[in-house]
């Protein structure tokens, strides 16, 4: 599988690189990213974002989310946002994966049962 490019909003310097193997979104230098898990076939649990002290502010982590949400929407596929930064901010609301997320309340995210294994349970 290995790497691709992401589509996300175009940037002045960089682009968004797609890991497939490694289930994340991040820039080229590796250094801020956002970590994924596809539970099943049509779910993307977005669980992690990272952004390094001394790029902070650039927006990265925005444009980071930017990619997944339109990968995932590209896919069909819903979004379950267990990582905080990504459930607060969501989507593009400009965006039409707008309606994607689910679980708006961290109760609703502390368990995701994979729908097609019951048995397999990811926590926050």
């Amino acid at each position: 599988m290995g790497w691709r490019e992401a589509e996300a909003p175009p940037s002045e310097t960089e682009s968004i690189v797609w890991s497939e193997d490694a289930g994340r979104f991040q820039m080229p230098d590796d250094e801020a990213f956002l970590e994924y898990r596809v539970p099943s076939l049509a779910v993307m649990d977005m669980v992690h974002t990272y952004v390094p002290r001394s790029k902070r502010g650039q927006g990265l982590a925005a444009r980071l989310c930017d990619a997944a949400f339109a990968h995932a929407r590209g896919r069909g596929m819903r979004v379950v946002p267990t990582c905080s930064y990504i459930s607060v901010r969501g989507p593009d609301p400009l965006s039409s994966s707008a309606a994607l997320p689910t679980g708006s309340s961290p109760a609703s995210r502390a368990r995701f049962y994979c729908p097609s294994d019951s048995s397999r349970r990811i926590d926050e």
